[in-house]
């Protein structure tokens, strides 16, 4: 399975999955999983970008940036925000989107800011931007194993863009 996964799709090299950018002095950059790549209006950008600049002069603790269908861009960023504490959770959305249009463009200007108390993660921190996602698009959440607080989901729920 491990040689079909990684090795199949051409000779001699290793897919991995990973999005990666060489610079000029040939050190590796790990950006971020290519399935996690929001594409917009045909630019792309890593939800990682999208997250530091969300993050960048706001009162944002952590953010995870997801892709979501969008009938006339193909896809609009939505980002899912937990506020630091103290923070004013009314204030985040405008800052928020000002931040990622100043830092990446107009183009992935968020669609919507949701402050949520916080981020659906596995045990190990990693954010599962493909649960958000799935969840928040009423769609199933998938493999839910590796999550650390199932209650998490509930607020992305209740912002579910189905019924």
């Amino acid at each position: 399975r491990y040689l079909e996964a990684y090795w199949s799709r051409w000779p001699g090299i290793w897919v991995h999955g990973d999005w990666a950018l060489v610079d000029e002095d040939g050190f590796w950059f790990i950006l971020g999983r290519s399935d996690d790549t929001i594409k917009v209006a045909g630019k792309r950008v890593g939800p990682a970008e999208v997250e530091a600049a969300a993050l960048d002069g706001t009162q944002v603790a952590e953010a995870a940036a997801v892709g979501v269908p969008d009938p006339v861009k193909g896809q609009s960023v939505v980002i899912f925000a937990v506020a630091k504490p103290g923070g004013d959770a009314g204030a985040i959305p405008a800052a928020v989107s000002r931040s990622v249009e100043r830092s990446l463009g107009k183009p992935f200007k968020p669609a919507a800011v949701h402050v949520i108390p916080r981020l659906p993660k596995t045990r190990n921190g990693k954010i599962l931007r493909r649960v958000i996602k799935n969840v928040f698009l009423g769609d199933p959440p998938g493999d839910l194993s590796s999550m650390d607080d199932l209650d998490s989901l509930e607020p992305i729920r209740g912002l579910s863009t189905k019924p």
